[in-house]
């Protein structure tokens, strides 16, 4: 089941608000500040990726068993 338009395109307007926080982050906040929103900003994008991946795997599954059958 993927992830629905509505919290995939939620997800990357919140990724889009970290990254800009970021970078003034970068400019005048403490290091683990930067490389904390950071990590927030690379498990959005792991959120997402991860759930394409396991939307191709079920596919695939799938056709797997047709074929099976």
């Amino acid at each position: 089941m993927a992830l629905s338009t509505q919290v995939e395109d939620s997800l990357k307007d919140a990724e889009e608000c970290l990254r800009n926080a970021l970078a003034f982050a970068a400019r005048s906040e403490r290091a683990f500040v930067a490389r904390e929103i950071a990590q927030m900003v690379s498990s959005i994008n792991n959120l997402i990726d991860a759930d394409q991946i396991i939307d191709h795997m079920d596919q695939f599954i799938k056709a797997r068993e047709e074929d099976d059958v």
